[in-house]
């Protein structure tokens, strides 16, 4: 499968950004989907993920400002961000584990200015 990610950009804070994530290759609609972002000087981190039943889950730091959706019919993720904060500046990958094989987005750039 490949993951094609975009929607990042500049933006101030208390901004939005919409994420998508286009998978490609076989059907994600049976896969839980996730958000991973880093930071400069920082390790990867998850940011939310979603089941194939739609279940989310998000970490701390964006409960309340981050939406994960999905679109099985686009065979699509997507990261609603609100109230972004300069904290948020990372680089933004899809991810998704099928069987025993890792599969990464190639990022997109978030970077939020004070």
């Amino acid at each position: 499968v490949q993951l094609q990610a975009s929607g990042g950009g500049l933006v101030q804070a208390g901004g939005s950004l919409r994420l998508s994530c286009a998978a490609s290759g076989r059907t994600i609609s049976t896969e839980t989907m996730n958000w991973y972002r880093q930071a400069p000087g920082k390790e990867r981190e998850l940011v939310a993920h979603i089941s194939s039943g739609g279940t989310t889950y998000y970490e701390d730091p964006v409960k309340g400002r981050f939406t994960i959706s999905r679109d099985n019919a686009k065979n699509s993720v997507y990261l609603n961000m609100i109230s972004l904060k300069p904290e948020d500046t990372a680089v933004y990958y899809c991810y998704v584990k099928m069987g025993l094989y890792d599969y990464w987005g190639q990022g997109t750039q978030v970077t939020v200015s004070s």
